[in-house]
């Protein structure tokens, strides 16, 4: 890692913004983002993304830019010692070319007190080791080392030069170290993902928590780590490597990895315990619709009570076509007035704050479990089937006698 693209990703971090950085430092937008890039690479942490068009950054940019703070105050140390003027330190720091690793095998050579001896332990050549150290001479302006017949020793520049390194390579070893201590814990960790539940008392709640009691119970070496999003996003999770195990109401898209069925059901309406319609059609109707979006297997399998022609009217204001939080869902349902779609095993759990009302012609959901190829993911994949087996019991649809 380059000192000037440490300085560069840490501005970035503290102002939020790739363009404001690149107009600073006179640089190419290209070449702050690879800065930033470089430094999530290095660091095995991601730190911005895009929203709308525009960088964010993540919580754990902070930790990291308290880690860069010795590293920037080395910087202003260290164009004291070139003699760079102060009206031009952040061009100047911003374009330093010279690497950590180069810093760090002038520390070594200064602790050998002999290039020879430092080319050796480094396992480099000679005349190589002595061609950093004079490129890193040319580009401090300044003399570092006093050529002897016993080796090398500290010039008085030099001497400033190593306390500088030095400050910059622990501090980098500091957050280096932290990287590594995460990716140890992430290998170790199976990583799970799963439909938000609709709260505690949900079938995917109750189901995650047995898994959780029973693989902590079997003392397995690999921790759990939890995570709830839309069906869209677990797929693009499963795919990239962020989880392991995917608890889904859509398989959609997911051919290239084992999956097996949890569970069938069929779509219920939800409406508020006070409604009398008996119909979805004159529920839908009479209330506001609160619906999740198509980027979950739910909202997809509710769109298609419009696209079948089994409900139809004009969206309101007051409707919500796109919300993807299941238990603000039920709180609409059960306490504002809402209709909303769940499946039935999904509701039933919650029959006594909200009336199910069947649809006229059954529209089918199935739950499945996705999983990598790792020894762990498919035990936890066992482990879930068990889970659900034992909270749902078989398959739950509607039956001849719910009709």
């Amino acid at each position: 890692m380059h000192l000037g693209a440490l300085f560069i990703a840490s501005h970035v971090l503290s102002s939020g913004s790739v363009r404001e950085t690149a107009r600073r430092f006179s640089l190419a937008a290209s070449t702050v983002s690879a800065a930033v890039s470089n430094l999530e690479s290095e660091l095995a942490l991601k730190l911005t993304e895009r929203s709308a068009g525009e960088l964010v950054t993540l919580i754990a940019s902070s930790q990291v830019r308290q880690g860069l703070t010795p590293i920037l105050e080395a910087i202003a140390q260290l164009a004291e010692l070139s003699g760079e003027a102060p009206e031009e330190f952040e061009g100047w720091a911003a374009r330093i070319p010279v690497k950590i690793a180069t810093m760090e095998r002038f520390l070594e050579v200064a602790d050998q007190g002999s290039i020879n001896r430092a080319a050796r332990r480094l396992g480099l050549g000679q005349p190589q080791l002595s061609l950093q150290i004079a490129n890193l001479e040319k580009f401090t302006g300044q003399k570092l080392f006093e050529r002897q017949a016993q080796g090398s020793a500290l010039t008085e520049d030099g001497r400033r030069a190593y306390a500088i390194f030095s400050a910059i390579s622990q501090a980098w070893n500091d957050l280096k170290s932290a990287a590594d201590e995460r990716y140890q814990r992430t290998a170790r960790s199976l990583r799970i993902g799963s439909i938000i539940p609709t709260g505690a008392e949900s079938w995917v709640a109750r189901c995650l928590g047995a898994l959780v009691a029973d693989w902590n119970s079997g003392r397995n070496k690999n921790a759990i780590s939890l995570i709830s999003m839309t069906a869209d996003d677990l797929r693009e999770a499963l795919k990239s490597g962020r989880i392991d195990v995917a608890i889904l109401d859509s398989v959609f898209g997911l051919e290239s990895f084992q999956n097996r069925e949890l569970l069938r059901t069929d779509l219920v309406a939800i409406a508020p315990p006070g409604s009398t319609e008996t119909d979805v059609a004159a529920l839908v109707a009479a209330h506001p619709i609160c619906t999740p979006s198509e980027r979950t297997g739910l909202g997809d399998a509710a769109t298609e009570l419009s696209r079948a022609g089994m409900v139809s009217r004009r969206f309101r204001n007051q409707d919500i076509r796109a919300a993807d939080s299941l238990p603000v869902i039920v709180d609409l349902v059960a306490n504002h007035g809402y209709v909303s779609f769940l499946g039935r095993v999904s509701a039933l759990p919650i029959a006594d704050r909200v009336r199910i009302v069947d649809l006229a012609e059954p529209i089918p959901i199935s739950y499945h479990v996705a999983f990598n190829h790792r020894k762990a993911s498919a035990d936890a994949c066992t482990m879930i089937i068990e889970a659900v087996r034992k909270i749902v019991g078989q398959p739950i649809a509607k039956s001849p006698a719910m009709a």
